[in-house]
């Protein structure tokens, strides 16, 4: 597909929703929407998945590819992937089964365990599970404090605590618990977080890796959406040797996990120079102070750019599977 026919396809940018991450979903379909038409697209429509109606107008709308600008359930979890799939409409970004192993951490932890890349330590647990005192003890004993817990299916790190005292570990357990499905206690790994974009389908490659540096506990939901100068450190200061390593496994999660387009996998670097992982986006924001744009753009590419890159690779992804059929 040249550039002309690929700038003449009807394409329907798919935000909002329902999870935790609407507003920045919104924010993030107006500025890829911006970025395709800068590009030269003719027709880029944006859809709030959430207004009445937006099945029918997606389906008789008579678009060539979607691009799903969504972040947390509904949109960076398979759901609407599958809508795509239904409907036969050529998508960005990964797959319903990729979509949905990311999304569930304690999941993607056992892919990651396959492919050798190392996760923290820990448990995980249904949310309606009520732990005893013994159990809650077992879990400190093994896993030490701090302590981090999350929910296991939830994105943007909504519902995250920090524990630093024994006692205060039930609360955070409830509070992770209101955010998803499944709880997730880990090792609170120390050292340089960092995160890694990768931009591919079958043949990924890393962009430059992003130092993050903040004055919170973590890069919690305040911090990520703040200016990106205030806490973006690229290329990340580590040794050429580590750099590497953290480039090469965040191209393993990115294979590993079946992603397609893009994901971004966040890391802790710990003092000895070994990169663990955190989690697999699969759906990164797309907003100026986002942290896959932001790496690209020192690496060379503009968001117009990028944008259209992706409809090269979901069209790219189509072709694959129809030839596989």
């Amino acid at each position: 597909m040249n550039t002309e026919e690929l700038k003449a396809l009807k394409v329907a940018v798919l935000a909002g929703g329902w999870s935790d991450e609407r507003e920045v979903s919104l924010k993030s379909g107006a500025e890829c929407q911006k970025a395709l038409l800068d590009a030269g697209f003719a027709q880029v429509d944006f859809i709030d998945i959430a207004e009445p109606g937006f099945v029918e107008k997606l389906s008789r709308g008579g678009y060539d590819v979607a691009f799903p600008a969504l972040h947390g359930r509904y949109g960076e979890d398979g759901c609407v992937q599958g809508l795509l799939e239904v409907l036969h409409i050529p998508y960005a970004f990964s797959g319903v089964l990729a979509q949905a192993v990311s999304m569930e951490k304690e999941v993607a932890k056992v892919i990651y365990e396959k492919a050798g890349i190392r996760a923290p330590r820990g448990f995980d647990f249904p949310a309606t599970a009520e732990l005893s005192e013994h159990q809650l003890d077992a879990i400190v004993s093994e896993l030490g404090l701090p302590l981090i817990v999350k929910p296991s299916g939830n994105g943007s790190s909504f519902g995250i605590t920090r524990v630093t005292e024994r006692p205060l570990l039930p609360a955070a357990i409830a509070r992770a618990g209101a955010g998803g499905e499944r709880v997730l206690v880990e090792e609170c790994v120390q050292g340089m977080e960092i995160t890694v974009p990768v931009i591919g389908n079958d043949e990924p490659h890393a962009l430059p890796i992003v130092e993050i540096v903040t004055g919170a506990d973590f890069y919690d939901e305040k911090v990520k959406y703040e200016p990106a100068e205030l806490h973006h450190v690229i290329p990340a200061r580590l040794p050429a040797t580590v750099y590497a390593k953290a480039q090469a496994l965040a191209e393993a999660a990115h294979k590993a996990l079946g992603c397609a387009g893009c994901s971004r996998s966040d890391f802790i670097v710990t003092p000895e120079g070994d990169p663990v992982i955190l989690e697999t986006n699969t759906i990164p924001g797309m907003t100026a102070a986002s942290l896959l744009p932001d790496s690209a753009r020192h690496g060379g590419i503009e968001f117009p750019e990028l944008c259209t890159r992706f409809i090269e690779l979901a069209m790219e992804k189509a072709k694959s599977r129809q030839a596989a059929e």
